[in-house]
């Protein structure tokens, strides 16, 4: 069988998941890879065959996505070339990860496209909103990057196709511990307000990993580092707890190894929006942003030992072999039992 499996390639969260996903492929056939976007840290140890300009988003500084800049490094006539070259009739199964080149592929050439994301997750009927919604936030979710069938993975189980995270094995492979520092990741802000806030919590030290700076530089209680992939995990597997935005990979995993979280939404992102509100269910400290943070419950947030429980089982081999043995003819509806 031959699988063409699409990544997309803005932040770290898919590319992450992919690190576990790739190898069941390959146990089932012949899989090559495609990979758009140039935003993420992680570098995968396989040959990727096609890789592409797609759509990215650009982070900012100001606690959002550049539009701007988005807007910018799209190139619409490049992005069509490109759906035209990727040879996707080319390949029995078709797995896409939010990947919009590929997605779009499909949907001129009439190829079926399957999903499997977090993204389908969060459209979920189930899954909880914020109070205000977006349509055009609701559009982007809906056909950025559009596919035939969808299974997704969010923070708690939503049924029908729905499941909970998938961790990475050299996250489950490690055993916690705690020092006296709390990791931080927020892409979307400047070092200098992150630096700004964080110094007056001289209480603990804290780690941020910056997307914004290539040289790693100490100001009082604050260390600023480039993301790295071995170095994050590190700090996070040894904080007291974890400040991020709300993405999906690093606060799955900060909950899997029980440390303290709080998260902050990038504006405008309504993805983002939506974590935030399950993650809001859960119990986990939700604040809009850095310049909103209440102060007192920030305070109380880094004094107590109050963790999530949850319980992240290691089923991505059964869950990704269902799914292929699926829509490769096998049987004609996957059945998680």
């Amino acid at each position: 069988m031959k699988i063409l499996y699409a990544i997309q390639g803005t932040g770290n969260g898919h590319v992450a998941r992919a690190l576990d996903v790739i190898p069941i492929l390959k146990k089932i056939g012949k899989v090559d890879l495609v990979l758009s976007g140039n935003q993420s840290d992680i570098q995968l140890p396989w040959e990727v065959k096609y890789r592409l300009h797609g759509a990215s988003f650009i982070f900012g500084k100001q606690g959002g996505v550049d539009f701007w800049k988005t807007i910018k490094n799209i190139s619409f006539s490049n992005f069509f070339y490109e759906m035209l070259k990727v040879p996707v009739r080319d390949y029995d199964l078709v797995i896409n990860d939010f990947e919009p080149v590929v997605a779009w592929s499909c949907k001129l050439k009439l190829k079926q496209c399957i999903g499997i994301s977090h993204q389908s997750a969060v459209l979920h009927k189930n899954a909880p909103k914020p109070k205000v919604q977006s349509l055009i936030g609701k559009l982007i979710l809906k056909y950025y990057a559009p596919t035939n069938k969808n299974y997704g993975f969010h923070f708690k189980t939503l049924g029908d196709g729905f499941f909970t995270p998938v961790i990475r094995k050299d996250i489950r492979a490690v055993m916690p511990t705690e020092n006296n520092h709390f990791t931080v990741y927020l892409p979307s802000y400047s070092d200098e307000t992150i630096v700004g806030f964080l110094k007056d919590y001289g209480e603990v030290n804290w780690e941020v990993f910056s997307k914004h700076n290539k040289k790693p530089f100490v100001f009082k209680n604050v260390k600023v580092q480039p993301v790295d992939k071995t170095g994050f995990v590190s700090s996070m597997v040894s904080s007291k707890g974890v400040l991020c935005n709300a993405g999906f990979e690093t606060p799955a995993e900060a909950l899997f190894l029980k440390k303290k979280l709080c998260v902050l939404p990038m504006k405008g992102q309504y993805e983002q929006q939506c974590n935030a509100e399950m993650l809001r269910s859960m119990g986990v400290p939700v604040f809009d942003t850095l310049q909103s943070v209440d102060k007192e419950q920030f305070k109380q947030w880094l004094d107590n030992d109050e963790t999530v429980n949850v319980d992240y089982a290691d089923d991505t081999d059964w869950i990704i072999s269902t799914i292929v043995r699926a829509h490769s003819g096998h049987v004609k509806e996957p059945v998680f039992a």
